[in-house]
């Protein structure tokens, strides 16, 4: 066992008191390079956290109903794939605002965004435009004194989008008979 102790030298001012972490390990560490690989693995844990948050809120793994072995792989597999386009929208939307909208969203969708959440001004048609008019779909006030849209925001501004759409489609007649 290793013990790998990391105390932050200034909080830039704040009020709250200085991370101070322990981290106790089976890895190797044999110089400061390995602490620091070890400390940025434990600092990601979060993340993994989140992911698991919305597999279980967002999808409702826990709630299955189905009884094999096989169909339960298969629907975590799929939840999987969900989960991580939610993570990955609402991280991406915290650190590559500047990317194109069409990335992550369809033209179909900036369509209907654009028709139900209008700008108020002209500003650059971006990535992080898009994802603040579906989290606003979602509930986010997006008042500037407001953090990013979480995964749950996005979530519900997700699922109503995707209605709105097929209601859509089916009033163009793009789907059904």
């Amino acid at each position: 066992m290793v013990v790998i102790r990391e105390e932050e030298i200034s909080n830039s001012g704040g009020s709250r008191e200085p991370i101070n972490w322990r981290l106790i390990t089976n890895l190797p560490v044999s110089d400061l390079s390995d602490a620091i690989e070890k400390l940025e693995w434990y600092a990601l844990r979060w993340k993994i956290e989140v992911f698991f948050k919305i597999l279980k809120s967002g999808c409702k793994t826990e709630e299955s109903k189905l009884r094999t072995a096989e169909a339960l792989c298969k629907m975590i597999a799929i939840n999987c794939i969900v989960a991580w386009r939610f993570f990955w929208m609402t991280m991406i939307n915290r650190e590559g605002a500047t990317l194109p909208a069409e990335l992550v969203v369809s033209e179909t969708e900036i369509k209907i965004l654009d028709h139900l959440k209008p700008d108020s001004k002209q500003t650059k048609k971006s990535l992080s435009t898009y994802l603040t008019k579906i989290a606003k779909l979602g509930g986010y006030l997006a008042r500037s004194s407001d953090p990013p849209p979480g995964n749950n925001v996005m979530w519900r501004g997700i699922q109503r989008l995707n209605e709105i759409q097929i209601g859509v489609e089916i009033g163009m007649k793009l789907v059904g008979n």
